[in-house]
């Protein structure tokens, strides 16, 4: 009998121009051997240079998605992405409460890579009351992590170290600190769980081609554990990944700004 793909659920908004959001997670979830679903909270018109406009889906639809395929579908893990309101912030937490077992990524979308805002500020204190404390790992930038604290960006190894054990300390079972807003040639993340921490190393790729980076990081890292995997391999696994994604983004010609990643290097030739 043939191994059971895992399914992998998606919360977060659309990226019409493919690059980040559920167009991103899907993309990942496949590229990483999964079933790839998605409950959407909010459309965005936006292409690689920016978003222009975001309208936010109504949060009990929200609910009513989130409801409908854990009622029908065996969810085996839920990566959370951008949230937009603190409204669907609550929708979510509460659709997502009964089912406690199911590991969740909960990557903060706060700031698109053109600088919009893409969380509203009345948000940030709902999604750290109610959804950091269901995250099995929080997978935060430098630009998010200090939007979190409410401090100023972390700017050396020692400042991330302690942003990542502090946010551990609001609820979630691990922190995944991205580094790649670092200035210099590496791009370290940093892994903080109750039995310490842990740096993963990365060398920075000179390539604009990283629209959805965040997006790609934490879906590949859902799909991981959805297929049973422990989290430091899972984590590993999703940073090989993204790597991999960023070193053949150049393959693809996609619009004029930050392009996306090739999410699936690894299968075209």
């Amino acid at each position: 009998m043939a191994e059971t793909i895992a399914n992998i659920l998606s919360i977060a908004g659309s990226d019409p121009s493919g690059g980040a959001g559920i167009q991103a997670d899907l993309k990942a979830f496949a590229a990483c051997g999964t079933y790839g679903m998605a409950a959407l909270t909010a459309l965005t018109a936006q292409n690689t240079q920016g978003v222009s406009a975001v309208h936010p889906v109504p949060p009990a639809f929200v609910t009513a998605q989130v409801a409908d395929v854990f009622r029908d579908i065996r969810v085996d893990a839920v990566k959370i992405g951008m949230i937009a309101s603190a409204e669907i912030a609550e929708a979510v937490a509460d659709a997502l409460a009964p089912h406690g077992a199911v590991p969740v990524v909960l990557d903060p979308v706060m700031i698109a890579k053109g600088g919009s805002p893409l969380l509203a500020a009345e948000a940030v204190s709902v999604l750290t009351r109610r959804l950091l404390p269901l995250a099995s790992v929080l997978t935060p930038n430098l630009p998010e992590a200090a939007s979190l604290l409410g401090e100023a960006e972390a700017a050396d190894r020692a400042g991330m170290e302690d942003q990542a054990r502090r946010l551990l300390a609001l609820g979630p079972k691990a922190v995944l600190l991205k580094g790649g807003h670092l200035p210099g040639t590496e791009s370290p993340d940093v892994l903080a769980t109750a039995e310490g921490v842990r740096w993963l190393e990365g060398v920075r790729v000179p390539t604009r081609n990283t629209h959805g980076t965040g997006c790609s990081l934490s879906s590949a890292l859902a799909a991981e554990l959805g297929k049973g995997r422990p989290l430091a391999e899972a984590v590993a696994a999703a940073k090989r990944f993204v790597a991999g994604a960023v070193r053949g983004a150049d393959a693809l010609s996609v619009g004029s700004g930050h392009g996306p990643l090739h999410h699936f290097h690894a299968l075209w030739r």
